[in-house]
């Protein structure tokens, strides 16, 4: 049987990590741990507990027994809570916003971190962020490092947007994320860095499936390396 790999795909906002985790994690069979989702469980949880996100004892506190729990099943994807499903209570827009203050608690990264490496110790699945192969699975078999230029993924962020009807401005979107990588490039825990021995990879001119299949083919190496 073939060894079930840890698979990390690091890289910006904005490169395509989510599409291609989940992606991967289907054609693979493996699991898809979604962390973004995870940081979005907490700030959930924070909100109805009334924590303010600059409380880290408080935040230490609820993350101490939180458990969560990914199911994959035919056409989507549940995120489990103390055995909750809030897979559609974190994706409100309110809760979007105090995501981003609450992933700032070095107390809740180091509980999350530590449940990412528990959820994954076993191999079998996918996990993207900004810091899987550096941080949370150094170890990991296969590891990725999406990008595309800050211009490519302005313009994919705006045309989401202007989808959803939005009023957005292109050139204010794609400053947005030059901004978003200056913060997440000089933040003090866990950067966005490429680990070492990350593969690269250029999203700019290619297809989700063109991205896809070249980490199937690297995945499937990887495979063949493990079992030597």
């Amino acid at each position: 049987m073939a060894k079930k790999l840890i698979i990390a795909i690091d890289g910006p906002s904005g490169a395509g990590k989510s599409t291609l985790s989940k992606a991967l994690a289907k054609r693979t069979g493996y699991l898809n741990i979604d962390t973004g989702a995870m940081y979005r469980t907490v700030a959930l949880l924070a909100q109805r507990a009334g924590i303010d996100p600059g409380d880290e004892a408080a935040l230490a506190a609820l993350c101490r027994d939180l458990q969560i729990e990914f199911h994959r099943e035919p056409g989507k994807e549940r995120v489990l809570a103390n055995g909750e499903d809030v897979s559609q209570a974190i994706r409100t827009p309110e809760v979007s916003l105090l995501t981003a203050r609450v992933a700032t608690c070095p107390a809740v990264r180091t509980a999350l971190v530590r449940l990412q490496r528990r959820l994954g110790a076993g191999g079998g699945v996918v996990l993207e962020g900004r810091d899987i192969g550096t941080v949370v699975f150094p170890q990991a078999e296969a590891k990725f490092f999406l990008s595309a230029t800050a211009e490519e993924r302005g313009r994919r962020r705006y045309a989401e947007l202007k989808a959803k009807g939005e009023d957005v401005d292109l050139q204010r979107t794609i400053k947005e994320v030059e901004e978003r990588d200056a913060a997440d490039e000089a933040r003090e825990h866990a950067p966005l860095r490429r680990a070492d021995d990350a593969i690269d990879i250029d999203s700019t001119r290619m297809s989700i499936n063109e991205v896809l299949e070249e980490m199937l083919r690297i995945v499937a190496i990887r495979q063949q390396e493990s079992a030597e």
